[in-house]
């Protein structure tokens, strides 16, 4: 059974590839078709699923700035949006009891707050997994997202310890201690050097920290994310989220099945899920409605809100809950983990679009921002630097450092993420933090003196999205990018780009040109 599930994951994943459309759809789909077919989850596919969650949440602590979540953008706008949401969600699901509509016909009003409350949470897998896709987990709307995502989960732990009447023992203040034993865990880390006990120890700390607060009854996947947040400040915090990533998204592949196999619909089942479906557009409505009073840019506002407009599996979490309490009937179980998958399928198709969508409307958007803006989305344009670096990861700063070698042309560096800039401008770098996505970003400064522009992004789909926006908002010098593989080369040159590196390909020339002068200097000795 499992090389079925294998097979049918594979087959529904590369079908949904094909139309241009995230795997994960995929994943969705073969889980249903299974159910159909009369298949069931067993528990190796409860334990891969549990694996992924617990692993994901590891890797976004790995990336997560703890002050980040006590910013009123984060904590604010999570709080404002479960308390509007749940007042007009129940408003909405008592009208609908009050139509007598089936199903809602009987609904109390504790049912009708409980279904409220389990719609209100964003699903972090599909959030995640949507922004890693398109390259957007450093960006400032991702990073907001990912911060709001925290604090629901934070949420949902709480209400778990109320619903199961399960709360931390006594010994949960012994984990304080790993204060004092983080220099241990940070030798440890360092240690291991960079081979196949980077995966292995990154399995050893997600897990270990799980059954740790497991053992103390606070939710394991807690302390996962928690130990993420700890060891974040390590050097080697990048690394090792790289070597999980792929056992991540393997074991996540469970998770999505698992969501097909929780439900046996009705055609009636299916109408009343794609009913809770269509109150999505309200969730989306308030995100961008709060964010934008907060002050922050719309483009931002827009994109997070869209991100997060999706149901969570923990809405699932706390359907099983309500019905093992015997709080809500099993039937609603079934109906919003299929409103939770629909709505998956929705978040991801849309979200392809969001960022043309917003370059077609964004004087539509922009009535909506406020005339100040917060002091992390203001930017200062160098004036005597007419080059430009986008992505100042290591290729991108190597880049910076040969431009300023050669010494005739200045040039500034430009990243999504603010920390990494904070921490190259203490080095005497002119490192700038901005989204290059955003075509109100190039409308704000002067394009007049700029004269080349670096992408020195990862993703193929990055370098066109920056160049679509530099075009339109008027450039006219020259844009250069770099490429992986070949085919990423040839599409990035017929897109028009004026001229695209293979840095495995340059890499490899650039070392044979500088290993060939030791050479020619041995040879100049001699003679």
């Amino acid at each position: 059974m499992d090389f079925i599930w294998i097979f049918f994951a594979f087959t529904c994943g590369l079908a949904v590839k094909t139309v241009n459309l995230p795997p994960s759809i995929g994943f969705l789909i073969a889980g249903f078709a299974l159910n159909f077919l009369g298949y069931q989850a067993d528990d190796s596919l409860k334990m891969l699923s549990d694996l992924g969650i617990t692993l994901m949440l590891f890797t976004i602590g790995l990336k997560l700035n703890l002050k980040s979540l006590f910013k009123n953008e984060v904590w604010l706008t999570s709080s404002l949006h479960t308390i509007m949401w749940m007042l007009i969600t129940f408003a909405i699901i008592k009208v609908l009891a009050i139509v007598a509509l089936s199903y809602f016909a009987e609904i109390d009003s504790t049912t009708a707050t409980l279904i409220a409350f389990a719609l209100s949470f964003s699903s972090t897998v599909c959030v995640i997994k949507l922004l890693e896709e398109n390259g957007e987990m450093r960006t400032r709307h991702g990073k907001l997202a990912v911060g709001i995502l925290v604090i629901q989960d934070i949420v949902a732990v709480a209400f778990l310890v109320f619903a199961t009447g399960k709360t931390p023992s006594i010994w949960a203040f012994a984990l304080l201690a790993l204060f004092f034993i983080k220099p241990i865990i940070n030798r440890l880390i360092t240690f291991v050097g960079h081979g196949e006990l980077i995966p292995l120890m990154g399995f050893f700390i997600a897990l270990g920290s799980y059954e740790l607060f497991e053992l103390v009854n606070i939710k394991g996947d807690l302390g996962a994310l928690i130990m993420g947040i700890f060891l974040a400040s390590h050097p080697k915090a990048t690394e090792i989220n790289k070597a999980l990533l792929s056992f991540k998204d393997l074991f996540l592949i469970g998770f999505f099945l698992s969501i097909g196999f929780s439900a046996t619909p009705t055609l009636e089942m299916i109408g009343l899920a794609l009913l809770l479906v269509l109150v999505i557009s309200i969730k989306f409505g308030l995100f961008f409605g709060i964010l934008c009073l907060l002050k922050i840019r719309c483009r931002t506002a827009y994109l997070t809100a869209l991100a997060l407009s999706n149901f969570s599996e923990f809405g699932l979490i706390v359907a099983a809950i309500s019905v093992a309490n015997q709080w809500l009937s099993n039937d609603w179980l079934v109906i919003l983990a299929l409103a939770v998958a629909i709505s998956f399928v929705i978040t991801n198709t849309l979200y392809r679009f969001a960022h043309s969508f917003f370059s077609r409307y964004k004087t539509f958007f922009h009535q909506f921002e406020r005339q100040t803006c917060l002091a992390e989305d203001t930017f200062c344009q160098p004036t005597q630097a007419p080059i430009v670096i986008v992505g100042l990861g290591r290729v991108g700063m190597g880049a910076y450092r040969a431009i300023r070698e050669h010494g005739n042309t200045p040039a500034w560096g430009l990243d999504a993420e603010s920390e990494k800039v904070e921490r190259l401008s203490e080095q005497g770098i002119q490192a700038y933090c901005g989204d290059a996505e955003d075509a109100f970003f190039w409308e704000r400064i002067n394009l007049a003196k700029l004269e080349l522009v670096l992408l020195a992004l990862p993703k193929v789909i990055d370098s066109i999205s920056v160049s679509t926006q530099l075009r339109s908002a008027g450039y006219k010098g020259k844009i250069a990018a770099i490429a992986r593989y070949d085919d990423e080369r040839t599409e990035l040159e017929e897109f028009g780009i004026d001229k695209v590196f293979n840095f495995y390909a340059e890499a490899g020339v650039g070392f044979a040109d500088e290993s060939m002068e030791l050479l020619t200097s041995n040879n100049g000795l001699n003679s």
